[in-house]
């Protein structure tokens, strides 16, 4: 009997038992597929999956279900190496004494500071020591000069070693924390913005996401603190840190909480670059973490990215391709990287020089015709040096003053004229500066519909889940304002078993993915 493809309409165990009496020959697939070793592998056991012929739900009620784990598995802290052609990556796992394979367990990575050392050594005895909180698994990297928490080769190291140990350990994957100390702290920072779909929380103790704009760490593409709005946060930092105390951390974890982020943000006045307060405060992290599980199949995203082929995925979001930046996007996109830094005379464009990086939309610029791109050579037919801010520039003139600009757009003059007449509005300083094009995309599910607002994304993909989409039904898209798909969407087996290797997830996992183009 088939099952209807609507599978949270149905128990899972309901679903589980028909789905795997229905198909009894997928059992020496599936032990080759739980076998793997690593994603590639589980893709390459996946086609040998698909290869059967199975149906749909024979093989996502499998998929649902997980691997068999195994009672006889190394307990306490354990030493390991994950190798790759980026080198050797040194890591401890240290599991409690009474684990048990038929419960999933909660897991922190725990990224340490100091990453300044020039060989990669494990802390102490590998265990997590005196930062222990709740019974759980801790997996603990090492960084090192050159492979610092925000360094290329931890970008696929701290994903792979998590993928290592769901290999092995039944973890909970909705109850994955990344936590840190100092520049572990900062490192929470810098993973919450490129990479949140693992994770259901962020802990950055005794860290500073301003450390990350030190052009000296050799931080490769954009950072977009927009991008943490996704988990909730909870930091710590001390009032008499020598390095970040809270008079200096403190405005900016408010202005985080005030544009939208969940954060605890716990200042400890007397307390110096140091956890001495983990006893006062365990308990109280435990509990936030523990009441703030993942939600696999969130229903508001929101990503931004400056690549197409790594950091471009949210979820059920993954950004396919950019395109140049529009004067403004059909609604406001409000941005965490905008940090309010007194007044300016509120013409709404963002400068670099004469260059126009970016319009509000509604403002002054944005009825003299300015576009995000526009080079801006003359102002009432006066050139202006290159070297000189162009908002600086417009505090020359009065209200009500009637200005010329003689812009160049993609490599045309063109003449906008109109009135000066600026809204005084707080000046937004950017926390990173902007470097390479990035796109963004905002968006809500609801039920099969949804909403999407973008800037600069010229296409994008959604991955469906039956956990969530009825695919029996039809799904719309709406993007920046106009209906771009409407239509039914046929379940694939192929998509399931393609992120299903690459997530390695039982309860994250994709009917479908359905390509959006915006623009040719």
């Amino acid at each position: 009997m088939r099952m209807p493809p609507f599978v949270p309409a149905l128990g899972l165990a309901a679903l589980t038992a028909a789905a795997l009496s229905a198909a009894p020959d997928l059992d020496r697939p599936f032990a080759a597929y739980w076998a793997a070793r690593s994603p590639a592998d589980a893709l390459t056991a996946g086609r040998a999956i698909a290869g059967t012929g199975a149906d749909f739900d024979a093989v996502y009620a499998r998929l649902r279900a997980g691997r068999p784990y195994k009672a006889d598995v190394p307990r306490g802290v354990q030493r390991l190496v994950r190798r790759s052609p980026a080198g050797e990556f040194p890591y401890t796992v240290e599991v409690p004494a009474s684990y048990d394979p038929a419960t999933r367990y909660q897991v922190r990575v725990h990224l340490h500071g100091g990453v300044g050392r020039p060989e990669p050594v494990t802390r102490g005895d590998g265990s997590i020591g005196a930062l222990a909180g709740a019974e759980q698994i801790y997996v603990m990297p090492v960084a090192w000069a050159g492979h610092e928490w925000w360094a290329a080769p931890q970008d696929e190291n701290l994903p792979a070693i998590l993928d290592q140990v769901k290999r092995t350990y039944n973890v909970d994957e909705n109850r994955v924390v990344l936590a840190g100390v100092s520049d572990g702290g900062t490192g929470a920072f810098y993973v919450a913005m490129r990479d949140t779909t693992p994770y259901a929380s962020f802990v950055p103790l005794n860290g500073f996401i301003l450390v990350l704009r030190n052009r000296d760490m050799g931080i490769r593409g954009g950072l977009f603190p927009n991008n943490m709005r996704n988990k909730p946060f909870f930091a710590v930092n001390g009032g008499n840190d020598p390095l970040y105390p809270t008079a200096r951390v403190t405005p900016y974890m408010e202005h985080f909480r005030a544009g939208g982020l969940e954060l605890e943000y716990a200042p400890v006045r007397d307390a110096g670059h140091n956890t001495a307060w983990w006893p006062q405060l365990k308990d109280t992290i435990e509990a936030y973490v523990h009441e703030r599980p993942r939600d696999p199949h969130p229903s508001a995203l929101t990503w931004q990215t400056d690549s197409t082929s790594s950091r471009n995925r949210a979820h059920w979001l993954v950004i396919d391709r950019l395109a140049p930046a529009s004067a403004a996007p059909a609604e406001a996109l409000p941005d965490l990287n905008d940090m309010p830094d007194g007044q300016d005379p509120g013409f709404g464009a963002r400068t670099d020089g004469m260059n126009v990086v970016q319009v509000v939309a509604g403002s002054n610029a944005a009825a003299f015709g300015l576009q995000a791109g526009d080079l801006i050579a003359k102002v009432n037919g006066r050139a202006l040096p290159a070297a000189l801010d162009f908002t600086d520039y417009l505090g020359l003139f009065e209200d009500g003053a009637a200005l010329t600009l003689s812009v160049t757009r993609n490599g045309q003059p063109v003449e906008l004229s109109g009135t000066y007449a600026p809204r005084p509005m707080p000046r937004l300083t950017p926390i990173f500066p902007w470097g390479a094009p990035s796109g963004r995309v905002d968006i809500i599910r609801e039920g099969n519909t949804f909403r999407a607002v973008t800037r600069g994304v010229a296409a994008f993909t959604l991955l469906l889940s039956p956990d969530v989409i009825d695919f029996s039904t039809p799904v719309t898209v709406v993007a920046d304002g106009r209906t771009v798909f409407e239509g039914r969407v046929k379940r694939d087996l192929e998509t399931l078993l393609t992120w299903a290797a690459r997530d390695n997830d039982r309860t994250m996992l994709y009917g479908a993915a359905l390509p959006i183009v915006l623009a040719r």
